[in-house]
């Protein structure tokens, strides 16, 4: 049980007693928060932890982990046979002790890459936050020790750390702007405002004698709806809904402070419900070894039965040799024991050394990724200085064979900043950086309104359109200078825009607002009605009284519902054509457009229209639909006065980025919980959807319309072939349609129908739902998938996909803190994929097919051995030797195929993403290639045991009378297999450095130098080497060796050396003319095939299904409107049913009056000074 911040209380207390008492009432339908109160039950900590492990699931997890891998089960499986005496002809450590040096080794790097992450989580639990003790005191704790209950005080630019009920704030009634982009990806702000009965409780000696409680739901997900009742002592019960929520994710922006209750802590908060458990993930490549392995056991069971049955056989046949090869009487010989015997024998045909050498190359691999300059990001004006970061190296092949990339919109592709770019006035484009046509500046503008050319009276309207019509509020900082406030980022860059021409809005009153114009006029227009802004709308009006005395109606909005409501005058639409190809124009460089217009009504007309607009505003029924049909009835006979352009500011080389994905037939979707006309105007802007690319928009209002839509274009794809490829179409769906087309009955149609459309954006989506499509490609396609993205509703995305990508540094550590991979731009993903990716992937493939090749090679030489032993299980290698082949002579090689191998520079993999598509398609890692290399492995061995066999096989002697014997044998094939294995790994090499030189020649000469060392360790240390002494001597006196040492590699490579030189200039890809321009020299881009295939056919299919879909469409006025509205590039963010209206909310504010305070009690702190404003009291 705990208690708010503050001193003790005597436990005795009735008030306390009460609180208890009060607390056990609960009916377990949800939960009862006392105010100012110990609580009366537990709850959870607001601590959170993205890692995967903890000081008590660290070994379960790990060995989970680990022993889901057939060959870590298989390596202990051996060793513990080989400790049961008489069987293991190899000794009893030779398996055991590496496999738990390999697993100390993985246990060391997953507790590294998992500390980081418990670091990042420490960043985050141990941000501090002000909360307010039982004494009216504001004292700094850690997030992690914010209790349900509490209350904090949370200041502008904060991110809440808790779920808190909104009490009181800065603004007029409690009111406070929250940024929720980190949550649902909508980056218009959104307006909370408190209650009335605590709205007023700014000061915190009256906060902290609040008492009461609060009656809230059971924590659940669902990000936009919450029920709770708040009861103050002595006073009825006030509801409480998601307008007094303030979400953990979310931050408070243009607001001084809030104070808020806490209600959900840690795991308990909606936005980490909304997220997913960390799964264990595996690469591709890791399964399909983990296949390739149980092959190999088959073959290795197979082989031991073979053996033993050979033994038995020699056995029945009298020839049994026991009684000299084995002097011991007592061993184990049954078939049993002898297929045991032989199941150990054969055991090093799968490589123990594979999980240390690929632990090894992974982690040095990340440290690459870590350290690369090219994926460095400095901001000194943001103060960011981040590199990529690898969080786990497990899934760097993966990185080389995506297929899908789910992509955030808001912090990820775009920058959530709106600027004002250009515009057209009365026909006239008036835009600094025009390429083509008559370029005319923003001074220009200015110079005709005040020459009196070009239409002076609507270039008047269209500024005074900008700094009138909107809900924007200035705020004048301590440094002088006038910000504005707005919950609608387009209106703010509006208002800003309209500084480029020196007209300024300076304050609002409940009742109007005032502005300068360029001559320096102060100018103040009287409010009198506010149609608002919705989705449906497309619109937004505002009725004001001029200086001059008139009435007019200022209006923005889709140029599909402005243009149809012009009057038919030719003064009216004079400039319709023109201003509709400004429009296109604008929408083409991917600009969010808004129309704009004018309407001069008569007094009579208005007064007429403003008691139907009172009778409709206070109407009980139908409210909304009678406020629709006024505001259209006095929305009409408009005069087109032009349009404004504004750029959502994508971050740097997006647009080239996701080309260059395109380009390598990576498939593009866009997941984002912004409006469906932002999210598409982003695609166009990003090149995600082009001009000349069909759209496909699903909008459903029920399952069985969706099912219809689905149908109905899978149905015309269908007809020409087209479902599963790569189509030059866009489908757009919004959440709600998602709700349908997720169903089971329809998952399997709509998958289709995405996977034939070259890019998918989903708008409106919640974190669940993003989730949920990653998964339906998942399961329906098998491809592997990447998810970016920067906000915590990007979590769930990213730990569904195979690989989570997080943006570091937008909107919190979440996203990067919960990703596979942290970058700090979206463009460093091509270098991501395309340089690491396609390098990891080929050059982890080639470790493990070596790996595989110089294992066999060596080991399966004891089946043919066993041949000319009578099946005994006699070993032909010396025993250390054996354990020494992995451990020293041939662990080189492949670290250097992992680490230093590539085929094309860096430079050249970045520029043509075509190379891309070899990796993409597991060109070099697959079942094929697997089998390819134990083929030429057997075929090896074959040719390294016969050879030298068959020259030995009348005997060799030696001057002083020694003779060869199994050993002499042995040692020859075993120097033959090292040379050969380690030539071989030279061959497989696309790029040779100083380590690869040393790996192969350095191998060599070290197994020399050991055999040397070795020859004469005996009988200086009696415990091994006795039937080595004198070995070295042996062989490099004897000329048979040197003969087999020259002859037997050379004819055992000469087939592969063949094989590559055909490969490499008959069957030349496209990859090897590009690696062989390297070396020579030459110009790159002659050999580069083109990453996008011929469409020509395609297209004209996709034309004719074009032409049916329309045909066919029921709603086709509708998805006109909408193909219109993307063509012509509209889009507008502003928060709809929101809090407050926005008719309300302006009327809220009067900037001429100073803002109120409240008394700042911070315990060890010096305050920080007031800020100036120039605004914000409520009206009286």
């Amino acid at each position: 049980m705990r208690s708010n911040v503050g001193g003790e209380e005597d436990q005795g207390n009735p008030r306390n007693a009460d609180a208890r008492a009060q607390a056990e009432e609960s009916d377990g339908q949800g939960r009862r928060i006392l105010i100012n109160l110990p609580q009366g039950q537990k709850y959870k900590s607001n601590e959170i932890s993205t890692a995967k492990y903890n000081l008590f699931t660290f070994i379960p997890k790990f060995l989970f982990e680990q022993f889901r891998r057939y060959a870590n089960i298989f390596f202990l499986c051996i060793g513990l046979l080989q400790q049961i005496p008489g069987v293991s002809p190899t000794g009893k450590y030779v398996t055991i002790v590496p496999l738990f040096v390999i697993l100390t080794i993985t246990a060391v790097k997953e507790m590294v890459e998992d500390i980081k992450r418990h670091k990042a989580d420490s960043k985050v639990n141990h941000t501090k936050v002000k909360v307010l003790t039982s004494a009216g005191d504001w004292i700094h704790k850690k997030w992690m020790e914010v209790c349900v209950g509490d209350i904090l005080n949370i200041e502008n630019s904060s991110f809440f750390p808790a779920d808190l009920i909104l009490l009181a704030s800065s603004e007029p009634q409690g009111m406070c702007y929250i940024e929720t982009a980190n949550l649902d990806g909508e980056t218009n702000l959104k307006i909370r405002s408190g209650l009335v009965c605590t709205s007023e409780l700014t000061d915190p000696k009256n906060l902290a004698r609040l008492t009461g409680q609060v009656e809230a739901e059971q924590p659940n997900r669902s990000l936009y709806e919450f029920a709770g009742n708040i009861v103050l002592s002595g006073e009825q019960a006030v509801p409480v809904s998601a307008t007094q929520l303030l979400l953990r994710g979310a931050r408070l922006r243009n607001t001084n402070w809030v104070h808020g209750l806490v209600v959900y802590t840690g795991h308990e908060s909606k936005l980490l419900m909304n997220s997913t458990k960390a799964p264990l993930k595996r690469s591709t490549v890791d399964i399909v070894t983990n296949y390739q392995i149980i092959f190999l056991f088959v073959i290795l069971v197979c082989l031991s039965l073979i053996s033993a049955i050979g033994n038995l056989v020699k056995g029945n046949n009298g020839e049994d040799h026991e009684f000299y090869i084995k002097a011991d009487s007592n061993l184990n010989n049954g078939f049993g024991w002898q297929f045991i015997t032989f199941f150990i024998l054969y055991n090093n045909l799968i490589p123990i050394s594979l999980q240390v050498t690929l632990e090894i190359v992974k982690f040095i691999q990340a440290y690459y990724m870590n350290w690369d300059e090219a994926m460095h990001y400095i901001d000194p004006e943001m103060g960011v200085d981040s590199y990529a970061l690898a969080r786990t190296s497990n899934l760097n092949e993966e990185l080389g064979q995506i297929k899908y990339v789910f992509s955030d919109k808001t912090g990820t592709l775009t920058r959530n900043v709106m600027e004002y770019k250009k515009c057209s006035v009365a026909g006239v484009m008036y835009d600094p950086e025009r390429e083509f046509g008559k370029q005319l500046g923003h001074k220009d503008l200015v110079d005709n309104l005040k020459q009196g050319t070009n239409s002076p009276e609507m270039i008047s309207d269209f500024l005074t359109l900008l700094t009138v019509c909107h809900t924007v509020i200035p705020e004048q900082g301590e440094d002088g200078v006038t910000r504005y406030n707005a919950a609608s980022p387009d209106e703010k860059a509006l208002v800003e825009g309209a500084e480029k021409y020196d007209y300024r809005f300076v304050a609002r009153r409940p009742e109007s607002v005032t502005i300068k114009t360029c001559a320096g006029k102060m100018e103040t227009y009287q409010v009198l009605n506010v149609i608002e802004f919705t989705s449906t709308r497309k619109r937004m009006s505002i009725v004001v009284k001029t200086p001059s005395g008139e009435i007019k109606l200022y209006i923005k909005g889709a140029d599909s519902v402005i243009l149809e409501r012009l009057g038919q005058n030719r003064e009216q639409r004079e400039h319709y054509d023109t201003t509709l190809n400004h429009l296109e124009e604008f929408a083409k460089c991917g600009l969010r457009t808004l129309c704009l217009g004018v309407a001069t009504i008569p007094l009579a007309q208005y007064e007429e229209w403003n008691r139907r607009w009172v009778v409709a505003s206070t109407a009980i029924n139908d409210r909304e639909e009678q406020i629709d049909e006024v505001a259209t009835s006095l929305e009409t006979n408009l005069t087109l006065i032009g349009a404004t352009a504004i750029e959502d500011k994508l971050q740097d080389q997006v647009p080239e980025t996701i080309e260059k994905l395109l380009e390598a037939n990576i498939h593009v979707w866009m997941l984002t919980g912004d409006k469906q006309e932002t999210a598409i105007n982003i695609a166009k802007s990003c090149r995600l959807h082009r001009d000349n690319s069909d759209l496909f928009i699903i909008n459903s209002r029920s399952p069985e319309e969706a099912r219809e839509e689905i149908q109905e274009q899978l149905k015309e794809l269908k007809k020409d072939g087209l479902v599963g490829k790569s189509n030059d179409i866009t489908l757009v769906t919004d959440g709600k349609s998602l709700n349908y087309t997720l169903l089971p009955d329809m998952r399997k149609d709509f998958i289709d129908l995405c996977t034939s459309c070259r890019a998918v954006v989903c708008c409106r989506v919640s974190p669940i739902q993003k989730a949920d499509m990653v998964e339906l490609v998942k399961e329906h396609t098998g491809a592997i998938t990447l998810s970016i993205g920067d906000g915590a509703n990007d979590v769930a995305m990213i730990q569904k996909a195979a690989v989570g990508v997080g943006i570091s540094g937008n909107e919190g550590l979440q996203a990067a803190n919960s990703a596979d991979f942290a970058i700090a731009q979206f463009r460093f993903l091509s270098r991501l994929l395309f340089v690491h990716g396609a390098w990891n992937y080929s050059r982890i493939s080639k470790v493990i097919l070596y790996s595989f090749y110089k294992n066999i090679t060596l080991y399966i030489i004891e089946l043919w051995f066993a041949i000319y032993n009578y099946w005994s299980g006699q070993v032909i290698y010396e025993r250390w030797t054996i354990g020494m082949y992995n451990l020293f002579f041939t662990s080189a090689p492949p670290v250097a195929l992992g680490l230093f191998d590539r085929t094309c520079t860096a430079a050249t993999r970045e520029e043509y993403p075509s190379l891309y598509h070899s990796t993409q398609k597991s060109e070099f890692f697959n079942h094929r290639e697997f089998w390819k290399w134990i083929a030429n492995s057997i075929v090896h061995s074959v040719l390294l045991f016969w050879l030298p066999q068959m020259a030995m096989y009348f005997g060799v002697s030696w001057e002083s009378g020694q003779t060869d014997g199994y050993l002499v044998l042995g040692n020859t094939v075993y120097t033959l297999v090292v040379v050969t294995t380690c030539l071989k790994a030279g061959i497989e090499m696309d790029a040779w450095t100083w380590f690869s030189h040393g790996s192969i020649w350095g191998s060599i000469a070290l197994w020399f130098l050991f055999l040397v060392i070795y020859s004469h360790i005996w009988p200086s240390a009696k415990f091994v080497a006795s039937n080595m002494a004198g070995m070295s001597e042996i062989l490099l006196s004897s000329p048979v060796f040197w003969f087999c040492l020259l002859l037997v590699p050379t004819v055992t490579l000469l087939a592969d050396v063949a094989f590559r030189a055909i490969k490499t200039t008959v069957f030349t890809t496209e990859t090897d003319k590009i690696r062989i321009a390297e070396v020579m020299n030459k110009e790159v881009a002659v050999y580069v095939e083109g990453g996008r295939r011929p469409i020509s056919e395609t297209s004209r299919l996709l034309r004719n299904v074009r032409k049916r879909f329309r045909k066919n469409k029921q709603r086709q006025e509708e998805q006109a409107t909408m193909e219109m509205d993307v063509r012509h590039g509209y889009a507008f963010s502003q928060e709809e049913a929101g809090a407050v209206s926005q008719g309300e909310y302006i009327r809220r504010y009067d900037t001429t009056r100073p803002r109120r305070n409240f008394s700042r009690n911070f315990r060890k702190q010096t305050p920080p000074p007031p800020v100036r404003l120039l605004q914000v009291q409520l009206y009286q």
